[in-house]
């Protein structure tokens, strides 16, 4: 059934989050931090059965300069940079093994596919500790330094997102100059970030991006990963204000209303994980030109690969691939 508010309400739904006065300030800092912590670009390629896409294993420097793991995969035989689509995975996962997700340097673009640093058990693999100080949280990694903005497990990761496409502009199969993020849920959700604090790319695609509105999202829905956060606020009762005042530096509304390029959108109507209302309330404010896939009768799945072949067809519209 439908897990939110009816479909015209959604559309008009607006958020009223207001972020924390030094939001930009708190970005630039952190992202003028990782890139002066330096760190180099390591490149191995990897021997494969495949016999039209090359692989590489990559170990780039991110939040402080700590080592974070990729997949390059690119067309065999390419013989110019290419538009490259950087890809951030979902809650709980990982980049994966080298052989999945061959579909965007099958379709002509270099892919470069981020590791989720502490994560890749849930349901794909990983290989990137998250090395810092945790203090109490809820399982999983939603609350982890949640009462502490500069020790918020997404401050890290969305730090990690930047310096991603960072290493990727620094390879000489990707044209620098088109250059799109994409990711499903938590992946949407880094994407989403990337796209406000980097303002050169070419493109975004945020599938039902998640940490979108995050005060409504927490109190109309009971799913995992933002019942983690409720949970938190359960036990810890006294520490509604610190926590809300956390998640404000990474609410992908406020991302939004500070993101230009181009954009694409999904949503699924029947999404308990990710609320509809909330991703509507990213799309609504979103500050650049933006489309959006609505699918009705999904769940947090959303469009599977009609939201591929959909976002396929929007960059090669925007990145001329």
């Amino acid at each position: 059934m439908h897990t939110d508010l009816p479909e015209a309400e959604l559309r008009a739904y607006r958020s009223d989050l207001r972020e924390p006065d030094d939001f930009d300030g708190f970005w630039a800092d952190t992202i003028g931090q990782a890139r002066a912590a330096g760190g180099s670009v390591e490149v191995t390629p990897l021997s494969t059965p495949l016999t039209t896409v090359d692989i590489c294993d990559v170990t780039f420097p991110g939040f402080a300069g700590q080592p974070i793991k990729a997949w390059l995969r690119v067309p065999r035989g390419a013989d110019r940079p290419l538009p490259t689509v950087v890809q951030y995975v979902g809650y709980g996962g990982g980049r994966g093994h080298p052989l999945e997700n061959l579909l965007w340097a099958s379709a002509g673009f270099a892919h470069l596919q981020m590791d989720t640093r502490g994560q890749g058990s849930g349901w794909s693999r990983g290989a990137t500790p998250d090395p810092a100080a945790a203090g109490p949280q809820a399982p999983g990694v939603a609350t982890r330094g949640i009462e502490d903005p500069h020790g918020y497990y997404y401050r890290r990761l969305f730090t990690d997102g930047v310096r991603a496409v960072d290493a990727a502009r620094g390879l000489p199969m990707v044209d620098a100059a088109r250059v799109a993020v994409l990711g499903h849920s938590q992946g949407g959700g880094t994407a989403l970030a990337v796209a406000a604090l980097v303002a050169d790319l070419a493109a975004v695609v945020a599938y039902v991006p998640f940490l979108c509105d995050i005060p409504r999202a927490i109190v109309v829905t009971d799913a995992h990963p933002y019942r983690e956060i409720r949970d938190y606020l359960a036990v810890h009762r006294d520490r509604e204000a610190q926590v809300l005042r956390t998640l404000g530096y990474v609410d992908g509304v406020a991302f939004a209303r500070r993101a230009t390029i181009p954009a694409r959108f999904s949503v699924a109507l029947m999404d308990e994980i990710v609320p509809p209302s909330t991703v509507y309330a990213a799309v609504n404010a979103y500050a650049g030109a933006k489309e959006l896939g609505v699918w009705r009768y999904n769940g947090h799945e959303a469009g599977g690969i009609d939201d591929d072949t959909a976002a396929l067809t929007f960059l090669r519209q925007t990145l001329g691939a």
